[in-house]
């Protein structure tokens, strides 16, 4: 499986990082891992640095400072295709997506699938451990994107995917500017427009165990007019 990539952003996961790094290696065996740190200053670079030595499997970069999300999974996404990977994953290092998913999604992808998305919203997916309140602004967010965007994906906000190489060489990377929930509502939409096979595969998701949550209201805030800035271009 060299030809398959797992992208794994982190910032202060340091409780997370060597277990993940052990899941997706047994959901996955002999899929290669980029650790994307942003300067963690809990030591999680560290960390990542000391799994990788003597790993042909787990490369580590490190940036300065806390850039984002959006900007960590484009430096991977375009590392991939220098490397030359045929599937790419994107996922969170804090266990909210289960990395046993991995192969459903993988296959779907060999399949040829251009876009395969571990989505909560189809039947068979789901959430565990959230309250009313966040499953309602959940659900309304998404609803309210694919009205503004119009495109089908149910689980528009999703951060589990996988993407073949082919889809990523036709999505426009610098066009795009966002970040947290509106890069992934971004991609989607940029991916619809480019007219890619998309499919969504049922998964559960789960907040995280470990670690403190990097959800804040304004991530929601930020979605709700971005999607409009995505709509029109600008």
């Amino acid at each position: 499986m060299d030809d398959v990539l797992i992208i794994l952003p982190t910032y202060n996961e340091r409780e997370n990082l060597e277990k993940m790094l052990a899941a997706t290696g047994e959901a996955l065996p002999g899929a290669h891992t980029l650790v994307i740190d942003d300067g963690s200053p809990d030591g999680t670079g560290e960390i990542a640095d000391r799994l990788a030595e003597g790993s042909a499997s787990i490369f580590v970069h490190h940036r300065e400072g806390k850039q984002g999300l959006g900007t960590a999974y484009l430096h991977g996404f375009r590392w991939a295709l220098e490397q030359g990977y045929g599937h790419v994953f994107e996922m969170d290092c804090d266990f909210s997506h289960d990395p046993a998913d991995l192969p459903r999604l993988l296959r779907r992808s060999r399949e040829g699938a251009d876009l395969v998305i571990g989505s909560r919203y189809v039947p068979g997916g789901g959430v565990e451990d959230w309250g009313l309140l966040r499953r309602l602004i959940s659900r309304g967010g998404g609803l309210y994107s694919r009205l503004v965007l119009g495109v089908g994906v149910r689980d528009l906000t999703a951060g589990c995917k996988c993407f073949r190489r082919q889809a990523l060489e036709r999505l426009p990377l610098d066009r795009i500017r966002s970040e947290g929930f509106s890069f992934q509502i971004e991609v989607n939409y940029l991916a619809a427009r480019a007219g890619l096979e998309i499919v969504e595969v049922p998964v559960t998701f789960r907040d995280r165990q470990e670690g403190v949550s990097k959800m804040s209201g304004s991530i929601f805030t930020e979605a709700l007019w971005v999607v409009w800035r995505i709509r029109l271009g600008i």
